[in-house]
């Protein structure tokens, strides 16, 4: 599609780094109108006045008459207008219908001031019953007028980094092993349906930082540490491999809603536990195939740029599971994701593109990652929090 003019409209934040945190805070971008819309005008030229002198016979060639051309571009324009018009309506009535708004009554105003009044209406009523809406826009190319809107889930700059050495030493609290059989069909989910990386893999962001921590070690001098860092480096490594056994088993999917009901809550731990699991067992049953990154925008990277300002920080170094999320291993490991991350220019985060054009199309929501980051954020501290019982 060759959109000619696109008109951004009101006021959106898209996230960007920043020194201190993890990943990119947001700079406000102030988005306007940035071309005005032309109104169809009669010509202010008009033919001359004529009047009788002695030779009447000449009167009729001392007249100025509008040349033909002047006035088949006046209709013209009133045509395009028009049409600009109706498309700009049909639109905004698909807009409105989809998000379930009643826009205001601007037909009665004259051009341009009913589509200016119009848009103003409508995005403010897009701000207060959608908090994914990311953009807005009025895209008009030489055929039609119609709107786009740009929905966006918000990750809040958060590592979603899921620890799995405490999940490891729940499985041997004798006290916790129902709980944490519950955990492990959780985590299973999340890596064989959510898709989520695994740290363990040669393929995922982390395997690659932790082996260079394992280089870091390895290369500096022997101290009284030295020992202390190779033995969190052989742990991470062991525990990583013994947990994504557990959890590649499918069984702990068929096992689920069983673990589920035959659940008892010994305290608030449990609880807490529980309810996790409940949510992540619906969004299996309502999303038995959506992975994370199901709305991952589209990378358009230039792969032979090396600025970093202008690239885009993956979902997949954001979000994984990891070994830890304490000790010295996870805070060398963190301080040079932080560093990395800073000179990212934006995140990636998930993203849908909707256009209200003169297609039928089926929209799709933000609904499953309204539902999992949550979840996701709750799964981290109720791992980063536990404490074993055993003595």
């Amino acid at each position: 599609m060759n959109y000619a003019i696109t008109y951004p409209i009101g006021n959106y934040q898209h996230t960007r780094t920043e020194k201190t945190t993890a990943i990119a805070p947001t700079i406000g971008r102030v988005r306007t109108m940035d071309a005005k819309t032309k109104r169809c005008k009669p010509s202010t030229k008009r033919q001359a006045e004529s009047r009788t002198n002695s030779n009447v016979a000449n009167g009729f060639l001392k007249c100025v008459f509008l040349p033909k051309l002047k006035t088949e571009q006046s209709v013209q324009a009133c045509k395009e207008t028009a049409k600009t018009e109706r498309d700009f309506y049909q639109s905004l009535s698909k807009l409105a219908e989809h998000y379930g708004i009643e826009p205001m009554q601007t037909q009665i105003y004259g051009y341009p001031y009913n589509i200016a009044l119009a848009i103003c209406d409508i995005e403010s009523k897009l701000k207060r019953t959608n908090a994914n809406l990311d953009s807005l826009l009025l895209v008009q190319d030489s055929k039609k007028t119609f709107f786009i809107s740009e929905e966006r889930y918000d990750t809040k700059t958060t590592l979603y980094y899921i620890p799995i050495v405490p999940l490891f030493k729940m499985l041997k609290d004798k006290r916790r092993k129902k709980t944490a059989q519950l955990v492990v069909s959780v985590c299973s989910y999340l890596y064989h349906i959510a898709d989520i990386p695994y740290y363990r893999q040669e393929n995922s962001y982390l395997y690659w930082m932790y082996e260079m921590m394992t280089d870091w070690v390895e290369q500096d001098n022997e101290t009284d540490e030295t020992e202390k860092y190779k033995s969190e480096l052989r742990q991470a490594e062991q525990i990583g491999d013994k947990i994504e056994q557990k959890i590649f088993n499918r069984i702990n999917l068929q096992l689920f809603e069983e673990r589920l009901k035959n659940f008892k809550k010994l305290d608030e731990f449990d609880q807490e536990c529980w309810q996790v699991a409940c949510k992540v067992f619906e969004l299996f049953t309502e999303y038995p195939i959506a992975s994370i990154f199901k709305n991952a925008p589209i990378s358009e990277q230039d792969p032979y740029d090396n600025d970093y300002d202008n690239e885009i920080l993956g979902m997949e170094k954001y979000i994984s599971f990891v070994a830890d999320t304490k000790g010295w291993l996870y805070e060398r490991l963190s301080d040079s994701i932080n560093n990395e991350f800073n000179e990212y220019g934006a995140m990636a985060e998930p993203t849908i593109s909707k256009p209200f054009d003169e297609s039928e199309k089926t929209y799709t929501n933000l609904d499953f990652e309204n539902r999992l980051f949550p979840i996701l954020n709750d799964l981290c501290g109720l791992l980063y929090e536990y404490k074993t019982t055993e003595k």
